[in-house]
């Protein structure tokens, strides 16, 4: 499908609803807003002010709402307060969202709102983020999931369409090495050094790393600070703000497309089609196949971490270090299909 058949997937699933969305104002949650607006019964934005987001994160959360005419409403709560989300700990981020989703979901509640959405999309799916698990314990539902909706076509429709959304929505407490507390300090001397690179730059999308008291900077064009008199500005502002250390990563902050796919030819079977792909987790063998069990026959061995799903004449194995390959099938195209319909029924391990 292309984006627009896509878009109209999105639009009959929120079509005549009474939909609350999980609202932060980036690319992906401000798409389903302005979708969500045009065919929804009624629609609510619940945001959730936890302490530790960028520079201006509220005002645009409001700007953002105003533009496309839907209400919205705030929940306030530091996380910055909460001892099991200061540790740090590989779990943070499914803390994080699960803590945020539960009150959301009661402030919808409260409000008449049954169906809650929120922005994931099919490309997040290929990243390693546990807090995923909480939409399927709460039964949160992620249309642009379900319409196959990758992030770069999110992106180029609110660009095409000249719809506003805010390009720095990340907590900043994903800066922060895990197994490093998170203290109220170093976000403020993170979200100082964003800010001063942000000005410097007239860059949205800075990235200001505190790992072991060094400030790893990455941003989208590094030529805007190859200057003598800048690199001595940031390194005099960073270290004021105790930093010990200021690095620049020569790289870029440029989203990297992530293929949902891999062609790999098989060696033995000249004439046979192959795609593959690695999750950046670990499945969880029986509840995925539980899930699979809806989409056809189900091989499913948890003592051997694997699990295979024939679908329409095509195989897909699963493999608990998330390996996942798709076999008898025609093209590229067909495999990201097939996948596209796999991928939501996934379920990882903490």
């Amino acid at each position: 499908m292309n984006i627009n058949e896509k878009i109209k997937e999105v639009e009959k699933i929120l079509e005549g609803k009474d939909i609350a969305i999980a609202f932060s104002g980036g690319a992906d949650s401000t798409l389903v807003a302005y979708l969500a607006k045009k065919v929804a019964k009624n629609v609510l934005a619940i945001a959730f002010n936890n302490e530790i987001m960028p520079s201006n994160f509220l005002i645009n959360l409001k700007k953002i709402a105003e533009s496309i005419d839907i209400p919205l409403e705030i929940i306030d709560e530091n996380f910055l307060e909460l001892e099991s989300f200061r540790e740090n700990n590989s779990k943070r981020c499914y803390i994080c969202r699960k803590t945020m989703y539960s009150e959301i979901k009661e402030e919808a509640h409260e409000k008449g709102f049954e169906i809650i959405v929120d922005g994931t999309n099919i490309s997040d799916l290929l990243e390693d983020r546990p807090g995923i698990l909480v939409n399927y314990e709460n039964n949160i539902l992620s249309p642009l999931v379900n319409a196959g909706i990758e992030k770069e076509e999110v992106i180029s429709f609110l660009e095409d369409n000249n719809i506003f959304y805010s390009k720095s929505t990340t907590c900043l407490a994903t800066r922060i090495k895990v197994g490093e507390e998170i203290t109220g300090k170093k976000i403020n001397r993170i979200k100082y050094a964003e800010d001063l690179i942000k000005n410097i730059t007239n860059d949205e999308t800075v990235r200001v790393r505190d790992i072991d008291d060094t400030a790893q900077i990455e941003v989208k064009d590094i030529e805007k600070l190859l200057n003598k008199n800048t690199l001595k500005l940031i390194e005099s502002e960073l270290k004021a703000v105790n930093f010990k250390k200021i690095t620049l990563d020569i790289g870029t902050t440029s989203r990297e497309k992530k293929e949902i796919l891999i062609y790999k030819p098989c060696k033995d079977e000249a004439n046979k089609i192959m795609f593959e792909n690695e999750l950046p987790y670990n499945i969880n063998i029986l509840p995925t196949c539980e899930e699979l069990e809806n989409m056809g026959k189900v091989k499913c061995s948890e003592k051997m971490g694997v699990a295979m799903i024939d679908i329409d004449g095509s195989n897909i194995t699963l493999f608990k270090n998330g390996k996942i390959v798709a076999r008898k099938v025609k093209n590229k195209e067909e495999a990201q299909n097939i996948l596209i319909k796999v991928l939501p029924l996934i379920r990882r391990k903490l």
